[in-house]
């Protein structure tokens, strides 16, 4: 089992943030305050606090598609991955990077997806076709 990491990240609206990453993400929401949310981000301590986003700044051309250099995301299940993705389409989330399939048949073959966050912060989840490839070359 891989440990949990912890990440906070500013956001300019608890309420939005909160509907987001705990209706539509489906993140269980734990501790909060008037300034900051803990969410369960696929086992992982995720936070928003109140503040400034970051922004976009730039991008990288990552196989003909323009990938935030800043971003955030999970790796899950296969099927997760895919349910996760019919989930954000029905709440007509608009995507940076349609869900996809990338290294189709080559080592690493990976399902992936890129949208923002109503503060503007750009998630990528993916998923793996077979797990133990996660850090293949």
């Amino acid at each position: 089992m891989i440990p949990p990491f912890h990440l906070a990240v500013p956001v300019d609206d608890l309420e939005a943030a909160r509907a987001f990453y705990g209706g539509v993400m489906g993140c269980e929401e734990g501790r909060s305050s008037d300034k900051w949310i803990d969410f369960n981000f696929f086992g992982h301590q995720f936070v928003v606090h109140k503040g400034t986003p970051l922004g976009q700044a730039d991008t990288n051309d990552v196989d003909g598609k323009q990938v935030p250099s800043f971003h955030y995301g999970a790796v899950l299940d296969w099927d997760q991955w895919h349910d996760l993705a019919t989930r954000l389409a029905k709440a007509e989330i608009e995507f940076i990077i349609e869900p996809g399939i990338r290294f189709e048949g080559k080592v690493g073959e990976q399902a992936t997806m890129f949208f923002l966050d109503p503060a503007g912060n750009a998630l990528e989840l993916k998923s793996f076709k077979d797990p133990s490839q996660l850090f293949a070359k």
